[in-house]
């Protein structure tokens, strides 16, 4: 088993690098290179379940690349968090292709063009891997920059001027990040003689408080801007909504969660004492309810739905602050829900657009006549998102909420007051949202769309003369099958909220003990 699980760690990374690298030779080949790219994301995501049961199973899986062991060598490390990141992020990645794929198809406007955003899209998954199962600072940062490359070309895909200028913004922010990130891992390696983050854990807590102050602070700041925490966070309602749909959902719904992601790996194994938890509360609480004002300020549904995501990274950190295995519990769960709740939701958002002809609640309407397929489609993640019970969304507040109860401070209760305003407040911008695009009818919108008016006006007439209408969503039929798929999964995570609250607790329980981590990547390959 153990010689198979080494196999099959490294997979997620190399096979979507193989597939890009076979897209461009392919790229005058549109249908070759769109089965190649949905056959390795599949192989991907089975080879990211067997490694979730596998490893849930038999204990983490070490890989040292090149026989180079650690600490001298790169590795990369498959443990519970990772895998159970892996099999989400396979899922949504592969949903979004289909998604991407079928629009193009099915429309003239270069948004996606294949020859360009296979290959592209492929090395953002292999990024977003790397990142994952990275066992060393330095192969973090590669992962890290190989999605964001990726990421500057899918933004600009179709090179609009609004695109270029967003492009620009999210370009240098990231750079930005990037540079710090980098520096850090200098100033670590100068300090401690590695980077290896096993190694680390022994060796950071050796250094003068205030030099691992420093460190510790370069760290989170690099993945603050990168997760969008506030203050860190204003380039993003910028620059998320002027992308195509389905680059906006796999952004959303991944990018900002490797952030998170790799701060749970800095507050658990590299500073498992950490003297930051008041500061990364405060960020906290700050992420939820300024995002959250943000969010009613908005006309554009996509800006909508990106303030929110600004706001709810900051359950996530709440989660992560509080230092409990509870609260890590709560946030690794809260995390899988969330990714897969924002895809769904980008992915609804595009179809709207397809539909409705705009994003802005100021010219939508009647959509729940026009296409009730679509507003059920659309309702479910949203509802999610707000925290309505039973769906995962509510699960992960409220065991969040219990979490910062059972801290007993005064700070875990002040978010817990702030997590449910800013849930009140989610469930009111999503109910307006809803009630514009989708109920009224579309001659009472601010800047009504004619063909808009005209086709409600017909269907209400054959409805009182008494025929019947098949709800006709607009869309190709696989754009539909992929959100529908997205939007299913997010209701199993309501379901089988019990075995992924257990499978976070045991995670949440590995990443509180450093020293089992340190014992499996320092003593090879052996778990």
């Amino acid at each position: 088993m153990t010689d198979l699980l080494s196999v099959l760690v490294p997979l997620p990374v190399l096979l979507p690098l193989i597939g890009a690298g076979l897209a461009l030779v392919l790229s005058k080949h549109s249908r070759a290179q769109n089965v190649v790219s949905v056959l390795i994301l599949s192989a991907v995501m089975v080879i990211a379940l067997i490694l979730l049961f596998s490893i849930d199973a038999h204990g983490p899986q070490v890989v040292a690349i090149g026989g180079w062991q650690p600490p001298s060598g790169i590795v990369l490390v498959a443990d519970r968090l990772s895998s159970l990141m892996l099999v989400v992020s396979s899922l949504v990645t592969l949903c979004v292709l289909i998604y991407a794929l079928s629009q193009d198809a099915n429309d003239d406007s270069n948004e996606t063009p294949i020859s360009v955003f296979n290959p592209s899209y492929l090395v953002l998954c292999a990024g977003v891997a790397n990142a994952f199962l990275a066992g060393d600072l330095f192969n973090l940062y590669v992962g890290f920059e190989m999605f964001l490359v990726a990421s500057y070309v899918l933004l600009t895909l179709g090179a609009t001027a609004e695109r270029i200028r967003a492009g620009v913004t999210y370009v240098v922010i990231s750079l930005v990040s990037s540079i710090i990130f980098l520096a850090a891992i200098g100033v670590i390696y100068a300090a401690t003689g590695t980077v290896n983050i096993a190694q680390l854990s022994e060796r950071l807590s050796d250094l003068p408080p205030d030099v691992q102050m420093i460190l510790h602070v370069l760290l989170l700041i690099g993945f603050g801007i990168k997760a969008a925490i506030f203050p860190l966070s204003f380039w993003l309602p910028d620059s998320y909504p002027t992308a195509p749909a389905p680059v906006t959902a796999v952004f959303a719904g991944l990018l900002t969660k490797v952030g998170i992601y790799a701060i749970i790996r800095t507050e658990t194994v590299l500073f498992a004492e950490s003297s930051l938890r008041v500061p990364l509360l405060i960020a906290a609480a700050l992420t939820m309810v300024i995002g959250i004002l943000g969010a009613i300020a908005q006309s554009e549904i996509k800006r909508i739905v990106s303030f929110t995501l600004v706001s709810h990274i900051g359950y996530m950190l709440f989660g992560v602050a509080l230092g409990t295995t509870v609260g890590l519990s709560a946030a690794i769960y809260y995390t899988v829900h969330h990714i897969i709740v924002q895809t769904a939701l980008f992915l609804a958002i595009g179809m709207v657009e397809m539909r409705g002809g705009s994003t802005s609640t100021r010219s939508l309407g009647g959509l729940m006549v026009l296409s009730p397929a679509l507003s059920i489609i659309f309702f479910i993640p949203a509802l999610n998102l707000s925290g309505i019970p039973p769906f995962s969304g509510f699960i992960g507040k409220v065991a969040l909420f219990a979490a910062g109860f059972s801290d007993q401070g005064w700070l875990a209760t002040v978010l817990i007051v702030a997590g449910t305003v800013t849930s009140l407040l989610t469930l009111y911008v999503i109910g307006r949202t809803f009630n514009l695009a989708f109920w009224r009818d579309p001659a009472d919108a601010e800047e009504p769309n004619e063909e808009l008016v005209a086709e409600f006006a017909e269907r209400k007439k054959a409805k009182l003369a008494g025929r019947t209408w098949k709800a006709q969503i607009g869309v190709p039929g696989p754009m539909i099958a992929a959100t529908t798929i997205v939007v299913v999964a997010s209701i199993v995570l309501t379901v089988f909220a019990g075995p992924l609250w257990d499978l976070s607790n045991r995670a949440a329980e590995n990443l509180q003990s450093p020293i089992s981590y340190v014992t499996n990547v320092l003593g090879g390959d052996d778990s």
